[in-house]
């Protein structure tokens, strides 16, 4: 059995490693574009910011891991075109321009996704940059040591968490959004004001609900941004507008949404026999809209690529589906989100309630303690959960991985109030905090 896959990030790397294993028989190879494989670019803010020192540990695999486990391992190549129906692949060699032709019994797609890129005036200015792989790392740092005023462009996860990491070093920062709110994709307002309340305080220019036309420079480099509100000075900037499948080699030969997302089944199947999908180029299954939505997640990755390897000869593993779980700390406050928030539930006609509990997350009698905010989103009729959202200067945010498994198994507020969780001084009270908020439903 030939097994192509082509892309080596993620779900690449966690269907080869499955692969090698299950079919030690099998004549796998894999074509990446990059030198390197398995780059954690949720990191990259962490290596921006001092946290770790060495990129290295932001690497989970290597080639030479592969090569190990017998996996023919092709670096710097790049696919150029794939012929589906007749089973066909033609490459390049970026290294010496050589280009031949490769065939496959099983195909693997985990070509990831790509910073979408605005066509917006001057946005090829240097010193204008992409977060997303080890070598825009490289670049960020680089770029970053002699300058004063740095304007990110993006307030979702990458964008925040880099906010936070150049105010640290000392940077005049700016973030700029669109929207009103920033992580208005992952929290409700009463959550992300209080994360802007500490970007404030930090002494951050929060500039958003404004959109950026264009921008200036001076000798080739970027010097100013300007919005439909103002005009911000910039050393460097930083682009965190989003993602985009890296899907234009498959066009008009499997199934995708309109955006270019992959459409897999529970088996990681796609349209085509023998053809199987995973990661970020891929459309998820969205547990609590019951929906194919896009929600490129490094989580939905490994997960997928590793069911890739389990269906690849016999169905063996469906897919469970996602919450898009997620969680992100910003200066003292842990925060993590799970499913739908209420603004969202209510963006798509979802007849939604919810409930907010706030207490100390431990009893008063001990020697310190925290205030956690919870808030859960569900159905009004059936009762089901939706969502969840989480924030304390307490770590709690393996509450949101419980809350996941609930939304995942379709279960009710009152299952949550009487769920069995245990008591112990050092971490809770009696009443845990998510058995609190299912006595509060209405």
């Amino acid at each position: 059995m030939k097994i192509a896959v082509i892309g080596c990030t993620h779900a690449g790397t966690a269907s080869i490693l499955s692969c090698s294993k299950l079919y030690p028989d099998a004549k796998i190879t894999v074509y990446e574009k990059n030198d390197n494989i398995s780059f954690l670019s949720c990191g990259i803010a962490l290596y921006v910011g001092g946290v770790i020192e060495d990129p290295k540990g932001l690497f989970y695999s290597s080639p030479e891991e592969l090569t190990k486990l017998g996996v023919i391992t092709k670096m710097s190549h790049e696919v150029l075109d794939v012929d589906i129906k007749n089973k066909k692949i033609n490459i390049i060699n970026l290294k010496t321009n050589e280009r031949f032709e490769d065939d496959f019994d099983k195909l693997i797609i985990t070509t990831g996704s790509w910073p979408i890129i605005p066509n917006i005036d001057g946005i090829k200015l240097d010193n204008i940059l992409l977060s997303k792989n080890f070598y825009h790392s490289k670049d960020i740092i680089e770029k970053s040591k002699n300058i004063k005023n740095v304007v990110v462009v993006g307030a979702g996860y990458i964008g925040v968490e880099l906010v936070e990491a150049f105010q640290q070093n000392g940077k005049n920062v700016t973030l700029i959004d669109a929207q009103n709110r920033i992580l208005n994709k992952y929290l409700d307002e009463e959550y992300t004001s209080k994360a802007e309340e500490e970007f404030v305080k930090h002494s951050v220019n929060l500039e958003l609900g404004q959109m950026v036309q264009s921008f200036k420079g001076k000798e080739g480099k970027v010097s100013k941004v300007v919005t439909d509100k103002g005009e911000y000075d910039a050393d460097l900037v930083i682009m965190c507008v989003g993602f985009k499948p890296n899907t234009h080699l498959f066009k008009d030969q499997i199934e995708m949404l309109d955006n270019g997302a992959i459409i897999v089944d529970e088996y990681m199947r796609t349209s085509e026999k023998d053809i199987y999908a995973a990661g970020d180029c891929c459309a998820v299954i969205y547990n609590p809209t019951n929906t194919h939505e896009y929600i490129p997640l490094a989580t939905n990755a490994v997960r997928m690529g590793t069911l890739v390897a389990r269906n690849l000869v016999n169905l063996t593993t469906k897919y469970m589906g996602t919450q898009g779980t997620s969680g992100i700390k910003i200066y003292d406050y842990n925060i993590a989100s799970t499913g739908l928030t209420y603004n969202h539930a209510k963006e798509k006609g979802i007849d939604a309630d919810y409930v907010v509990v706030e207490d100390n997350y431990r009893p008063e009698f001990m020697p310190t303690y925290e205030m956690v905010k919870l808030k859960v989103v569900y159905d009004k009729k059936s009762q089901i959960i939706l969502g969840a959202q989480i924030i304390s200067k307490a770590d709690l945010t393996q509450s949101i991985n419980t809350m996941s498994v609930f939304i995942q198994n379709k279960m009710t507020m009152d299952e949550l109030a009487f769920t069995d969780f245990f008591f112990q001084p050092h971490f809770n009270k009696p009443w845990n905090i998510l058995n609190s908020a299912g006595l509060k439903a209405k």
